[in-house]
């Protein structure tokens, strides 16, 4: 960081990110226990709960666009880190009453949903204004790490957790993960931009920001690339639990090793991105994990053989797909942090967001039908060779010339459209 101050409020913000993912790491794991477990919840019912978590996400584009004509976005993170744990403290309060429904988890879910929403929409402008544009990757990098060491630790503390607490009052310490990061976050003061003027109404800045990303040749084909590896990634999610569980006679302790192993790629890869960014260039090292990430799924569709080679199979997967993800994720939010003006990155990242997550849901019932109608190693080969795809849409685009971010010109919000006179 370039300076002590950015470089004081920075590690705020990594240590509050850090105990939050951590948190979610429990929840994930709890909540569904407690569906399944204490209320007795179907198949449909969880499934459910799941889609009720990531649904507010469709309405991101307009979020995005209320959000940019907000002053401070550090307050409204604050408040989304509160609302989120507010609403899981309710969890246990009803479990101590036995008062615990399948409704109200639901209702959990969406709210913390809607807040995460509200979290992900400030974040880019806050980011933008603690970081400077020179240590964008290596701040990436570090929140990544992060993020990758709380899926190698956080499956294994949540179970301990789930077990000595049960699963409801091990949600507490998600809540409480939560006030820790509203409180680190909110003694982070940045000199935040201004809103620009109110302009058109929210809706017509939605569109302007989602107008913004087809028009920019960085942002349409990053929303191309994404929305492509999301689409069939979601597809190879739905099977490889089911393949690796069925077809591969995988014990579920050999699948949560296979998984650990998979996370430990991706904590590598976000620690040694900076240096891999500066030997093959932004751009390249994009393409190079966008097709890392998606094509590593042909390892578990072809995997057979003795109990080592089927477990090992996973895992080289899991681990290489750790590797691409990262290394497209932390390079790619980094260009995306450099081109979006100031006065629009709340309302483009709503819009980037809607579209990008709201494929996922897309995905996993794609994969369900093509897993029943052309067998699951067909199908899984089927999401490796599609996602692979997405690197056609960087081909046309400038992104595979940027060797650094200092290629990248300066960026500027373009002119709203005048108002209409009488």
């Amino acid at each position: 960081m370039s300076d002590d101050r950015h470089a004081r409020g920075f590690r705020r913000l990594w240590a509050g990110q850090s105990i939050s993912q951590f948190g979610d790491r429990i929840s994930e794991l709890a909540l569904p226990l407690i569906a399944v477990g204490a209320l007795d919840a179907s198949v449909t019912e969880v499934s459910a709960l799941t889609a009720m978590v990531w649904g507010p996400n469709l309405l991101a584009v307009f979020l995005g666009a209320w959000v940019d004509q907000r002053r401070s976005k550090r307050r409204l993170m604050v408040v989304a880190d509160l609302v989120r744990a507010a609403a899981l403290l309710t969890v246990p309060a009803a479990a101590l009453a036995g008062a615990l429904t399948l409704v109200q988890l639901y209702a959990v879910a969406v709210v913390t949903g809607a807040a995460g929403v509200l979290f992900n929409t400030a974040y880019p402008s806050y980011f933008a204004e603690l970081v400077p544009q020179s240590a964008y990757i290596t701040a990436n990098s570090r929140l990544s790490a992060s993020r990758s060491a709380s899926f190698v630790a956080g499956p294994a503390v949540g179970g301990g957790l789930v077990q000595l607490l049960t699963a409801p009052f091990a949600v507490l310490v998600d809540a409480v993960s939560f006030v820790g990061s509203a409180v680190l976050i909110g003694r982070t003061a940045v000199e935040e931009a201004e809103p620009g003027p109110a302009g058109p109404s929210m809706p017509a800045r939605a569109r302007l920001g989602l107008a913004f990303i087809v028009r920019h040749p960085v942002l349409r084909a990053s929303l191309g690339t994404c929305t492509t590896v999301n689409l069939f990634t979601f597809v190879g999610y739905s099977l490889t639990v089911l393949l690796a569980s069925r077809i591969l006679g995988l014990s579920a302790g050999a699948i949560g090793l296979a998984f650990g192993v998979g996370a430990t790629g991706s904590l590598l890869a976000a620690l040694v991105a900076p240096a891999v960014s500066r030997r093959l260039g932004v751009g390249p090292t994009i393409a190079l994990g966008a097709v890392l990430f998606p094509a590593s799924m042909a390892l578990t569709a072809v995997a057979g053989g003795p109990f080592w080679a089927r477990t090992g199979a996973l895992a080289a997967a899991q681990f290489l797909g750790g590797i691409g993800v990262m290394w497209f994720d932390i390079n790619l939010n980094s260009l995306q942090a450099s081109v979006i003006p100031d006065d629009m990155r709340s309302r483009v990242s709503g819009a980037f967001n809607t579209v990008n997550y709201g494929i996922r849901p897309l995905g996993a019932l794609l994969g369900g039908v093509l897993g029943t109608t052309l067998g699951v190693r067909t199908a899984l080969m089927v999401a490796a060779v599609g996602g692979t795809l997405c690197v056609l849409w960087l081909l046309p685009s400038p992104i595979l010339r940027i060797r650094s971010l200092d290629d990248v010109a300066k960026p500027v919000a373009p002119e709203p459209a005048p108002a209409p006179v009488g």
